[in-house]
């Protein structure tokens, strides 16, 4: 028997907003069949990899993730972080004094998401 990931699974309020976000921030495609209102909406992420599917639910969040997304800038951290918080993401905690480093940024619906350094940071 094979396993795969098929969806790394968001709980939020509204599905087809939050995943226009994430897929402006990662420049991937949002799922053709997402529709305004829809209960479900998703990324479709290259290379084979699994979708990230957003649901809505109809509780707030209210404590930390127990899974969240890692994602590793294509140029340099500090220009990603700052691009991520003028689409309306959130700093929550900077941890840049540590080897590698990471930055801890909320989407806007306060999903923690980690910000790793780019191959130009480490040149």
């Amino acid at each position: 028997m094979s396993l795969s990931v098929r969806s790394i699974t968001v709980d939020c309020a509204d599905p087809y907003r939050l995943a226009r976000w994430w897929c402006d921030a990662l420049s991937v495609p949002q799922s053709p069949a997402d529709f305004p209102d829809d209960p479900e909406a998703s990324c479709v992420l290259g290379g084979g990899g699994p979708r990230i599917l957003f649901e809505r639910v109809p509780e707030a969040k209210v404590t930390k993730n127990r899974v969240h997304i890692d994602i590793q800038a294509g140029d340099r951290r500090e220009e990603e972080v700052q691009r991520l918080i003028s689409m309306g993401a959130t700093l929550l905690a900077d941890h840049r004094d540590h080897d590698p480093g990471w930055v801890v940024l909320q989407d806007p619906e306060g999903n923690e998401f980690c910000v790793e350094r780019g191959a130009p940071d480490t040149v």
